[in-house]
């Protein structure tokens, strides 16, 4: 019989399932017994290959875009019984997507989640459906340091967040959330994420200027250092600044590349940036000249593979260590040609690359140490 608790961890696979001998392997271990990989896109899939994942540090599974509601006939079962059987479990990384889930059994997972020793925990491509369990007198749910959320719909609307929130041990670090249907949250019932250091919330082109100031609530980010809106619909650098002044962060490092960013209108209300911002990226931004009202001061400022086609002045520039200008028309008269059709002659130069990897380029640090895990 398989243990059913241990198996939340793998979306709450039921006991007593058969192999068969017919149905092609739906999971694929590594060698190195670090990576494991389930797509379940069979029609009558074998759940239980997701038992060889037990051994792996990184495991993702996909559920093949069905409905989990067959398994919820276990999400009740306590997994206190079997912690120390989950505490050994070696997965530190964890991707689950591809499916329509009850909030019931994603709560279960989180629960069995919190015996174990994860670290980082991706939800993609997820319908979560019905009602949240109540709240717990105390978060039962795993200590991450990362969680990422792409593409993720909540039938409970704007208040997901702060219900997730609910079933997560503090000390989270890293929040992304990309393509996200409703990131407008009901600050009252938002705790503050203490430590949390990165937030991304790139990838969500609907988002705007007003978005942001909806998602920033006030004092809920009181560490924040880094904050990524990448190909976020972000318009105006004043509507960018007054976001996070009424948030009252502190970011060190801005990430605003890839946004169509108009000029600051004329008479529009001066904005004070965060005294702690030193690094302000705004590549990509479609910019023709350098816009009005940055920080006074910065360490870095970004402004490559944009449209200027002029170097600029001193006195339109911020008093900054290092500047980037690469890729605007007057330093390579191709350079729009390039932004374009980044494949041209089968050559790819630096803005064309930029481009073709910003997807990828707000989870990337997350990857590199994934052997450390080991």
């Amino acid at each position: 019989m398989v243990c059913v608790p241990c198996l939340l961890l793998l979306l709450l696979l039921p006991p007593l399932l058969r192999v068969s001998a017919d149905t092609t392997e739906p999971c694929e271990l590594d060698d190195d017994d670090f990576r494991c990989v389930c797509n379940f896109t069979d029609p009558k899939p074998d759940w239980s290959s997701a038992i060889q994942c037990m051994v792996a540090v990184e495991v993702e599974i996909r559920g093949g875009g069905r409905s989990l509601e067959q398994f919820l006939k276990g999400a009740d079962a306590d997994p206190k019984q079997y912690a120390d059987t989950i505490k050994a479990l070696r997965v530190r990384r964890l991707k689950l997507g591809a499916a329509q889930v009850p909030a019931q059994l994603l709560v279960a997972v989180l629960r069995a989640l919190g015996y174990s020793r994860l670290k980082e925990l991706t939800l993609e491509d997820l319908e979560v459906t019905g009602p949240t369990p109540p709240t717990p007198l105390e978060a039962a749910g795993p200590a991450l340091t990362s969680l990422s959320l792409r593409n993720v719909s909540w039938a409970t609307g704007r208040a997901w967040l702060g219900e997730l929130q609910q079933w997560l041990k503090p000390g989270l670090k890293e929040l992304n959330v990309a393509q996200a249907h409703s990131l407008a949250f009901p600050c009252a019932g938002l705790s503050a994420f203490e430590a949390l250091t990165t937030l991304d919330l790139s990838n969500n082109p609907g988002l705007g200027d007003s978005g942001l100031m909806a998602a920033l609530c006030p004092h809920k980010f009181p560490a924040l250092q880094y904050l990524a809106l990448r190909n976020a619909g972000m318009e105006t650098l004043s509507g960018v600044c007054a976001a996070l002044e009424a948030a009252r962060v502190q970011p060190r490092s801005l990430d605003l590349s890839h946004n169509s960013l108009r000029a600051t209108a004329p008479g529009a209300t001066r904005c004070v940036w965060p005294r702690a911002l030193s690094s302000l990226n705004l590549s990509f931004a479609g910019l023709e000249q350098v816009p009005k009202g940055l920080p006074p001061k910065l360490s870095a400022l970004d402004l490559s593979c944009n449209k200027l086609s002029r170097e600029p002045r001193r006195d339109e520039l911020p008093e900054v260590n290092d500047l980037t200008l690469d890729g605007n028309p007057f330093l390579d008269p191709g350079a729009l040609q390039h932004q374009d059709a980044p494949m041209i002659s089968g050559v790819v130069p630096a803005c064309a690359r930029s481009a073709l990897t910003m997807g990828v380029s707000g989870t990337l640090a997350l990857l590199q140490g994934a052997r450390g895990f080991a």
